[in-house]
């Protein structure tokens, strides 16, 4: 059967994801009342086009998976029903004074596989670089897959390692490294925070500044910067500039910690990067919020 992958706009439409999910469904605009019929005539818009042309292949029985940003994908559906034609529109986004008619109207309705990927509703999967789709086909909103198998696709989501909250990319760096400040055990047992303002604060000649820097137990300096997705080379020379500059300026020697918010495997030549001297710990952070109501 084939493999398909549909575009959620998590971004634009926040909580879409979500409402897929719960409802079972995946689903594309391009409302007919505006132009766009799925037979016959049709605003000629390629978007529209190449999505309308996948709609009239799609088959019940097909394999569909959820792509969100950054390389990630949500879960695997088994096509069940198709409700996508022009006399067919049953908005997930509801009609407002900017939507009339809403959004996200076309359904096409899917049995979730329960058994491929994370079972917690708000962890996705990040693909790692060997697993991900082809430009050409993340570009259309709805296209086939035809680089990956589901068979390879399923393996690599139900790697833990490639497990991340579906939040993580949410800018909170800032965040982040205030809680590892006020919180430095919870990154390592024995951290407390470097107690000389002057270089906690400190500003290099070269205008950069440092996220946060930690003393570990041993009396050791420990500079911990803070990025939200997965690290990249950049990040690690960025940290090691930093120790530089520490070391030079005010003649101290420190360790690295990179903590990040992408999957806890990451790439072989990022794990090699970090281990050259000086050699930088790389730790995946994960958001947990818990609301108790007031009494």
């Amino acid at each position: 059967m084939p493999l398909w992958k549909i575009n959620c706009m998590e971004r634009h439409y926040p909580g879409m994801w979500q409402r897929w999910f719960l409802s079972q469904c995946v689903a594309v605009g391009w409302f007919s009342g505006s132009g766009y019929h799925l037979h016959g005539e049709t605003k000629d818009e390629r978007g529209w086009i190449v999505c309308r042309n996948a709609l009239k292949r799609i088959k019940i029985g097909d394999d569909i998976v959820v792509t969100l940003s950054d390389h990630r994908v949500g879960r695997i559906g088994k096509v069940v029903n198709l409700a996508i034609g022009d006399d067919e529109w049953n908005p997930l986004v509801p009609k407002d004074a900017t939507l009339p008619d809403g959004e996200m109207g076309r359904r096409i309705l899917v049995r979730w596989d329960m058994l491929t990927g994370p079972d917690d509703r708000e962890m996705i999967v990040a693909l790692p670089e060997s697993a991900q789709l082809t430009a050409g086909e993340l570009r259309p909103t709805l296209a086939e897959i035809r680089s990956r198998s589901v068979d390879e696709l399923k393996h690599v989501m139900n790697d833990r390692a490639n497990w991340v909250g579906i939040w993580n990319h949410f800018a909170y760096e800032s965040a982040l490294s205030g809680y590892i400040a006020a919180y430095p055990h919870r990154l390592e047992d024995g951290l407390l925070p470097y107690p000389n303002g002057k270089i906690r604060e400190r500003v290099f000649a070269d205008m950069s500044r440092l996220d946060v820097i930690l003393l570990d137990r041993s009396g050791m300096p420990v500079i911990v910067e803070c990025k939200q997705g997965q690290p990249t080379l950049n990040d690690l020379d960025q940290l090691r500039g930093y120790l530089k500059n520490l070391a030079i300026e005010a003649q101290r020697n420190a360790r690295g910690i990179l903590v990040h918010g992408g999957a806890r495997k990451i790439r072989r030549e990022i794990q090699l990067a970090a281990d050259l001297d000086p050699k930088i710990e790389i730790v995946q952070y994960k958001l947990d919020v818990d609301f108790i109501p007031s009494n």
